[in-house]
């Protein structure tokens, strides 16, 4: 990932904004007033849903994209483990998903009206392919730039509960928050990183509520946009329609989250470093000052992964165990019904079925079975 502490001068050609944060930041809020703002969101788009009534705006094949590969490895969009990140590396040394998004991209700027567009992609997957879009952008002369969208993390704890856990039982949701909070905290740090060495902005979700001229206002400096309005002027816009405070449903504090305390103030203490960033989003100190946070973060990580080994052996065991016996099970009721086929055949002048040929109907019933659950 790259780490240089200032953004290049150059100025490749189409910019190209990945929109970036944690699920339930307020990244739909970002992309869609950006669209609005006469930025082009490639097509066709995620529908809208209960989740998310007001829409995505992500790009279809992105969104696809991003989360077959990473349920290809078994990873979450937040995932908490330090090592993920080794495994996606490892994983594009395949140049499979590059050459994928290369042909996507290529396409996409190929299709551009006369004069270019400006592009905004948005998808909270696309930090852990940070060096897909990196090698694509470069190649492609497109300029890559990215934008933040920060919320406070008890917020967006809430939000997600809210959104995913509501028929969850008590002890899960208390589980998930702690996972959640480090999520966040790793997700973040990460974003962060793969930003450097480029055009980024971070806007806070609050602030884009609360004003969005404003909000926009060092953002539009900070990754030279070109919006469809003077956003010194009041004069009535579409984002208007689009934008208002009622949309932050989740307010909550710490006081409404159950995480360990280490946990809360390293989050606290990310969320704070990464709001400096808002006014000068390549602050050398901010980002040494994140560094440490990371590795305190990655040691931490180690620590807890030690002291449950016991726990996690024991549930692996356990989860091996009830897959034996479900295969078991399956079996033994396979040959039931085999059985019960073979007599009621007899009653009715049908051929007997030969003991191999039982054994392989027997085996592929059983795979069929067993995938199934």
């Amino acid at each position: 990932m790259p780490t240089s502490p200032a953004p290049p001068d150059a100025q490749p050609g189409t910019p190209l904004v990945l929109v970036s944060g944690s699920g339930r930041s307020g990244t739909s809020s970002l992309a869609g007033t950006l669209k609005r703002l006469g930025l082009h969101v490639p097509q066709p788009e995620v529908e809208a849903s209960e989740t998310n009534p007001r829409g995505f705006y992500e790009p279809q094949w992105v969104i696809d994209f991003h989360k077959r590969h990473l349920k290809e490895l078994a990873l979450f969009n937040i995932d908490s483990r330090p090592a993920a990140v080794g495994l996606v590396a490892a994983y594009l040394e395949s140049g499979e998903p590059t050459a994928e998004l290369r042909e996507w991209l290529s396409d996409q700027l190929a299709q551009q009206r006369p004069g270019g567009e400006q592009i905004v992609v948005k998808d909270p997957h696309a930090f852990w392919f940070a060096h897909a879009w990196e090698v694509v952008s470069e190649e492609l002369g497109a300029d890559l730039r990215w934008l933040t969208a920060l919320r406070h993390p008890a917020e967006v704890v809430g939000s997600r509960d809210i959104a995913y856990l509501s028929s969850q039982s008590d002890d899960l949701r208390l589980t998930k928050e702690t996972s959640n909070v480090a999520g966040w905290v790793h997700a973040a740090l990460l974003t962060e990183k793969v930003g450097r060495g480029h055009k980024r902005s971070f806007v806070r979700y609050a602030d884009l509520l609360a004003d969005w001229r404003s909000a926009l206002a060092p953002v539009k400096e900070q990754l030279d946009l070109t919006f469809d309005t003077d956003l010194s002027s009041t004069d009535h816009h579409a984002v208007d329609e689009f934008i208002e405070p009622s949309m932050r449903k989740s307010q909550l504090t710490w006081d409404d989250v159950r995480t360990p305390d280490w946990l809360r103030e390293m989050a606290e203490e990310v969320w704070e470093l990464l709001g400096a960033l808002t006014t000068t989003p390549h602050d050398r100190d901010t980002m040494l000052a994140l560094d440490r946070i990371h590795d305190d973060y990655n040691a931490r990580y180690a620590d807890a992964v030690a002291l449950t080994f016991d726990h996690t052996r024991a549930e692996s065991v356990l989860a091996a165990r009830e897959a034996r016996d479900a295969q078991r099970s399956t079996v033994q009721q396979l040959r039931r019904d085999l059985e019960e086929a073979r007599r009621s055949g007899a009653q009715h002048g049908a051929p007997d079925v030969g003991g191999r040929e039982a054994a392989r109907i027997l085996r592929r019933a059983v795979v069929r079975r067993v995938t199934r659950r």
